[in-house]
């Protein structure tokens, strides 16, 4: 694992998806859309960066913040910051679904929603804990991604942005060394 860098499984920040701030949710969807359809990977991307007017990432928006992005009432109950899994019950999940009408209004005004949400209002800032040094070995970054429980980590050189390091290509990586093992 000690052998393995970063920069050799990481995804080069001009393959992934990345929007300005003022985008919209629509246009973030859009681009995640055609990085998924222009990659041969197997594992699609997951994710959107986001940069600001001198070309920096300052945000990152995946699945998961797109789906909250459409419901305005999960900002008033739910931190933005990275918390413990509280481990509701389904019965309990069900219960707020239907007492706070989460999701209440039609499909057809997702597409509005979309249209007017500008992803610097609902974007994740990443963390210093969310960087790591592009020749970091591997070893280093399963650690890091294992304690922070991150999908993904976005790899620097001297402060800079080079790309992205996912948790399935690292992943893919290890479970080449298991199978290479033999039994």
């Amino acid at each position: 694992m000690k052998t393995k860098l970063v920069k050799e499984l990481m995804v080069p920040l001009s393959e992934y998806a990345t929007i300005p701030g003022d985008a919209t949710l629509n246009e973030a969807v859009a681009a995640l859309r055609a990085a998924q359809n222009g990659r041969d990977d197997k594992y699609p991307h997951r994710a959107v960066l986001i940069f600001d007017e001198k070309k920096r990432i300052v945000g990152k928006i995946d699945l998961l913040c797109i789906l909250r992005a459409l419901e305005p009432k999960y900002d008033k109950m739910l931190s933005r910051e990275p918390s413990l899994h509280l481990g509701f019950t389904r019965e309990f999940q069900k219960a707020m679904l239907e007492q706070l009408k989460l999701w209440d209004g039609p499909m057809e005004h997702i597409c509005r929603k979309a249209c007017d949400k500008k992803v610097e209002s609902f974007m994740v800032r990443p963390t210093d804990e969310e960087h790591i040094e592009a020749g970091a070995t591997l070893d280093e970054a399963i650690h890091q991604m294992i304690m922070g429980h991150y999908q993904s980590l976005l790899v620097t050189k001297d402060g800079e942005i080079l790309g992205i390091l996912r948790l399935t290509d690292v992943f893919e990586t290890v479970a080449d060394a298991i199978e290479s093992c033999g039994h």
